[in-house]
Formats: C-alpha cells, sequence, structure tokens
C-alpha cells in the first residue's frame, strides 16, 4: 500500500476522516495515527512491524535516560549505546550481504577462499529513513536542542507517521514533537497546501517520472551497447529529471498529506538544477538528509573549523558515507566518493580565485554584472553536467554497465531510438521548472485556499483522477524505496 496507489487513496481517505473526527480528544487522535502508520507500514510486510517498534522504543529510552542524568560520562554512554544499536540494525539489514560479498571477493583474490556464513536478509522499506531520524532525536536530546519526551506514543508516532515513514523526508523532533503537544487544526493555509503539493507530487511521478523511467531510462540503462551517444546523452539527462520529479515527488505527497492531517514539514527540494555550484546544489537537494549528514557527521568531524585540509578530508569522508546510506554497492561508494572529491576540489578551487581575484576587486557597473551572470551560467551548466555523470554510476547497476554507458559516448554516428519529440520536450519542460519563481507553488495555495471546501475538494479529488488517467499504466515503486 505504498505511494501512489487506490489503496492508499483509500486508505488515506479512512485516515483524514477518522482522525478530524477525533481531533477534539487529541491523545486519542495521536492514537489512530500511530495504529494507521504501523498499519501502512505493515501491509508492506507485517514482521517488520517488530523492527520498527525495537527501533523506536531504543531511541525513547535513550532519550529518558538522557533525561535522568547529568553526569558527562554516562551520557555519552547512553548516546552512544542508542546510536550504535540504531546503526547495528541498519548495518545488518542493508549492509550484511553487501559485506560478506566484498570480504569473500577480496579473500579469493588473495588466495583465502573460505565458505562464510551467506543468509537472504529482506532490506526493510524506509529503514535508513526510519534509523536516522531515530539517531537525530537522540543526539539531539543529548546537546539539549529538543527535550526529551515523556509520552511513548508521540516517540512512537515522531518515527512512524506514515506520510513520510517509507522515503522521508527525515523530519527533526524540534519541528514535529511540539506540534503533537498543540491542539490539532485544519486550516484553510493547511488545505491549499496540501492540494498543491499532492498533485504536484503525483504529476511530477506519474506523468514525469514513469513515462521518463518507460520509455527512455531503462532500456537505455539495461543494455547500453545497443545505443548511440545521442540517446545515451538524452538517457542520461532522463534519469537527472526522473530521479529529481520521483523523489520529490515523493516529497510533495508526504509533505502535503501530513499538511492535510494538520502538520507542518519543511521542504525537501528546493530547485537543484538551477545551482551553479556542488555547494549551492547539496543546499537545494534532498535538503533532510544533507542537513542530518552536516549536523550529525561533518560537523562533529570537525567541519571546516580546524584547517583546510582536514576540511577537504571532512567533506570527503561525508559525502563517502553518505553514498554508502543510499545503498549497499560499490557504484554508490563511488558517487559519494565523486561528490565527496568534487566539493573538496570546488573548494579549493574558489579559495584560489578569491585569492588571485579578490570578490570585491572589479569595475562594477553593467560590465560587472555581465560577467557575474556568464559566470553564474556556466556553474549552473557544468554543475548539472557534474551531476549528471555522478547519476550515471548511481543508476547504473554495475561498473560493467556504467563503463558501457561511458564508452558508448563515442557512437555519435549511431541512429537514434529515443530521443522522440514527446521525451526530449517531456526533458526540456522539466528543466524549465527548474527557474520558475521559488514561490510559485505558494502562489498557487494561497490562491487555492480562498476558494470554498466543495470546490477545493472537486479539485484535488479531479485533479488526481486526470492525472491517473492520463498516467501511463502501472505504478512504478518510488526510486528510494529501496534505500
Amino acid at each position: 500500500m505504498l505511494f501512489p496507489t487506490i489503496e492508499f487513496g483509500i486508505f488515506f481517505l479512512i485516515v483524514f476522516t477518522v482522525s478530524w473526527a477525533a481531533r477534539w480528544t487529541p491523545h486519542w487522535r495521536k492514537l489512530v495515527l500511530l495504529a494507521a502508520s504501523y498499519f501502512f507500514y505493515g501491509w508492506w510486510d507485517w514482521r517488520f512491524m517488530g523492527l520498527l517498534l525495537v527501533s523506536t522504543l531504543i531511541n525513547y529510552v535513550a532519550g529518558l535516560g538522557l533525561a535522568h542524568t547529568a553526569h558527562p560520562v554516562l551520557r555519552k554512554l547512553i548516546v552512544t549505546l542508542a546510536v550504535t544499536g540504531g546503526l547495528a540494525i541498519l548495518g545488518f539489514f542493508k549492509y550484511y550481504g553487501f559485506f560478506l560479498t566484498s570480504l569473500s571477493t577480496l579473500l579469493e583474490m588473495a588466495g583465502l577462499e573460505r565458505d562464510l556464513p551467506f543468509m537472504q536478509v529482506i532490506l526493510p522499506v524506509g529503514i535508513s529513513f526510519f534509523t536516522f531520524q531515530g539517531i537525530s532525536y537522540v543526539v539531539d536530546v543529548y546537546r539539549g536542542h529538543v527535550r526529551a519526551e515523556r509520552s511513548l506514543a508521540n516517540v512512537m508516532l515522531y518515527i512512524s507517521f506514515f506520510p513520510q515513514l517509507v522515503a522521508g523526508p527525515i523530519v527533526r523532533a524540534a519541528d514535529f514533537l511540539p506540534q503533537l503537544h498543540r491542539a490539532p487544526a485544519l486550516t484553510r493555509a493547511h488545505v491549499g497546501v496540501g492540494t498543491v503539493l499532492v498533485l504536484s507530487g503525483l504529476a511530477k511521478k506519474m506523468l514525469v517520472a514513469n513515462y521518463l523511467a518507460t520509455e527512455l531510462v531503462d532500456p537505455v540503462f539495461f543494455d547500453p551497447t545497443a545505443v548511440g551517444a545521442l540517446d545515451l546523452l538524452i538517457g542520461v539527462y532522463g534519469y537527472a529529471i526522473q530521479i529529481y520529479c520521483d523523489f520529490s515527488g515523493y516529497s510533495d505527497i508526504a509533505i502535503g498529506v501530513a499538511a492535510l492531517l494538520g502538520y507542518r514539514f519543511l521542504e525537501n527540494f528546493n530547485q537543484p538544477y538551477r545551482a551553479s555550484s556542488l555547494q549551492d546544489f547539496w543546499r537545494r537537494w534532498h535538503i533532510s538528509l544533507s542537513t542530518w549528514l552536516r549536523d550529525y557527521l561533518y560537523k562533529p568531524l570537525g567541519g571546516n573549523r580546524h584547517g583546510e585540509a582536514k576540511t577537504y578530508r571532512n567533506l570527503f569522508l561525508t559525502m563517502f558515507l553518505g553514498g554508502i546510506w543510499h545503498g549497499a554497492a560499490w557504484t554508490f561508494v563511488f558517487w559519494g566518493t565523486f561528490h565527496g572529491a568534487m566539493l573538496a576540489a570546488e573548494r579549493f578551487g574558489r579559495r584560489k580565485l578569491d585569492e588571485f581575484a579578490p570578490p570585491h576587486a572589479g569595475s562594477g557597473g553593467i560590465a560587472s554584472a555581465i560577467g557575474h551572470g556568464a559566470q553564474h551560467v556556466v556553474g549552473v551548466f557544468w554543475t548539472f553536467h557534474l551531476v549528471c555523470f555522478a547519476w550515471i554510476f548511481f543508476r547504473a547497476d554495475s561498473f560493467a554497465t556504467a563503463g558501457s554507458y561511458l564508452a558508448g559516448f563515442a557512437r555519435w554516428s549511431d541512429p537514434s531510438q529515443y530521443a522522440t519529440p514527446f521525451l526530449v520536450g517531456l526533458i526540456a519542460l522539466a528543466m524549465l521548472f527548474q527557474f520558475t519563481p521559488r514561490d510559485l507553488g505558494r502562489w498557487l495555495a494561497q490562491g487555492l485556499q480562498w476558494l470554498p471546501s466543495p470546490i477545493l475538494g472537486l479539485i484535488l479529488g479531479g485533479g488526481v483522477w486526470l492525472i491517473w488517467a492520463v498516467a501511463p499504466e502501472g505504478v512504478a515503486p518510488f526510486i528510494y524505496f529501496q534505500f
């Protein structure tokens, strides 16, 4: 019962109706949402409801322990045990097979073949997200950024809330838990935002991502040797748009559904392909993860506080581990390592450029504005293509496939099979939306919120029906469900 299906639509209508009917008894309303969230997760595989509960209990007990002791050594021990426990669960389910396979290959190369205890381990959907969310809660309590929550139901709902449970965004306790202590209210602003985000998310996923996946990206990446350079170029552009529309579409739906239930989440994407540098890209792409890596990994490593050399190291390690978080494969490790190396190189180049030509040193006026404008355009073009190069390794199922993909850029004489006007136009239109005013969605929401309630219901219901009618057959799972 994962987004977006008819079953989920029925499920949400029931939850929406029952939860708002229980709004006069906030405690029972939270229990309704908690039961719905566990039912939602258990629909995929009921056995992993216990795993979600165990992960939650580890963080809840650790939070209470931190609230009841001021001894620094004991506090550090509690947070260490809680973080280690969460990472151990994540590591077993997500990386057991990967590490054992890598170890077996390494031993074989060294002539030390061994029979290793291989097991078939099912990856629980969303485990990376709810693990990181639980870790952020414990660490924030330890740092004093948020008070330990004494209500087990509140912590359970915070970690399991179904809109963002399986693919984010990673919500901070300081943003969500205080909302559970206030009386819920479904304002017109909530409805306007929810309507716009749900419809935009469905359109991104079902009209853009699904078409690009089935008509272009999947066949091109399945056998890169069977197509020419033009199709490979259009294919990687298509994947850049597909993964953006797929993941930001999920985030839009999650944030919109939460708004319709009376809760506010922060944005998770901000037109990332208009970024003029990789640093700017990571401020716009998957914001909840990039800020999580910044606050709970990059800064604890030292950030940029201990000289340039250690700053480059910290950037590299943060993105290296960010790559591993995305998946148990060496292609993801390369993807993260590449971004880390490029972020370090970008920082080094910017520092050297500032030394050579300080930012304030310029003639000013029109010539200076034109120069800065040209520099920005070049930066956007360069950043987008660096990101696209890295996407090849992110999407490819192996280094061999990625290598075949890159080698295919020499075959410019081969005729195109997939660069149809429809697909090229779809990619171009999606890129155009990267450069529309950032507040466009907010303006639409503000316009909608003053319409009569029946009209709003018709717009939401009619919009969902229209998108479903125009979308291709079938519903491909969201890409980030595998993470």
